[in-house]
């Protein structure tokens, strides 16, 4: 089964996506095709995405979903025009609140991505920039700077994950590579161990590692099956040994690698 869903706002479209992915995750046996339409802010706009919605239907035989979170009651009245199944994001949580503060929304466009907290948003660039230039074992004497220290195999999720943490919550977040050479000392890397109370590891099942490392260099033996399987055992003793809490990526998106993390060192969001 197939439907179309279209996020739509006068903004950037992210707090529509956001919402609306998260209710249509919950209906795993459809097939939805996303079109996200940000910078909806004017009746010429509007007007052309009725016909766009329109059209959707029309090939279908279904109703396209709707998320919006358009703010102009003019421009949204032009829009409720389409044959589109509506969900007004704004509306189904602002009014409920509104009575609840007794108070009135700004309703101002793209109120909820806009630099609100210069210092927070500061701190998350300097945390991108840390990210940045402590990846892959670089400038290992600024980790005393750090807020945590990721570990693990090469191709285990250390990057991603670091830069998720730093660009979402400003968390301090660097990485070190856990070498073949580290696995035949038997030993956490020197350079490591002052820092043992920030180090949290990763791990990742084989062959998975297998087949991220061969996207990268295919048939060598780097990304070879015996190579990884060795790898992911001795990394994994070695957390054991030394006591490290670790998790294993293989499962879960770079969100979720991120919030389990935060859930498991303590480490605050919106830092």
């Amino acid at each position: 089964m197939k439907r179309t869903a279209f996020f739509i706002s006068d903004g950037t479209g992210i707090t529509a996506e956001a919402l609306g992915n998260s209710l249509l995750a919950q209906f795993e046996k459809i097939h939805f095709e996303r079109i996200t339409v940000p910078y909806i802010d004017d009746l010429e706009k509007a007007a052309n995405l009725v016909k766009r919605i329109n059209k959707s239907a029309e090939l279908d035989g279904e109703k396209p979903l709707v998320f919006d979170t358009i703010v102009d009651n003019t421009i949204r009245a032009e829009i409720t025009k389409a044959n589109g199944f509506m969900i007004d994001i704004f509306g189904t949580f602002l009014q409920p609140l509104e009575q609840e503060l007794a108070a009135s929304s700004s309703y101002s466009v793209g109120r909820s991505h806009s630099i609100s907290n210069e210092s927070n948003y500061e701190r998350r660039i300097h945390a991108v920039n840390f990210a940045l230039d402590n990846d892959d074992g670089a400038r290992t004497r600024y980790y005393d700077e750090a807020d945590i220290i990721l570990i693990g195999a090469s191709r285990s999720g250390k990057t991603p994950t670091c830069l998720y943490l730093a660009l979402h919550y400003g968390i301090k977040a660097a990485n070190y590579p856990i070498t073949e050479d580290d696995i035949h000392d038997q030993r956490l890397p020197k350079v490591l161990r002052p820092h043992r109370e920030k180090l949290f590891g990763l791990t990742i099942d084989p062959d998975r590692l297998a087949t991220i490392r061969n996207e990268r260099r295919p048939n060598s033996r780097y990304s070879s099956a015996k190579q990884c399987q060795f790898e992911v055992e001795e990394i994994e003793l070695m957390y054991r040994r030394e006591r490290l809490p670790y998790l294993n990526t293989t499962a879960y998106s770079v969100e979720e690698i991120s919030t389990r993390i935060m859930v498991n060192t303590g480490i605050e969001r919106n830092r």
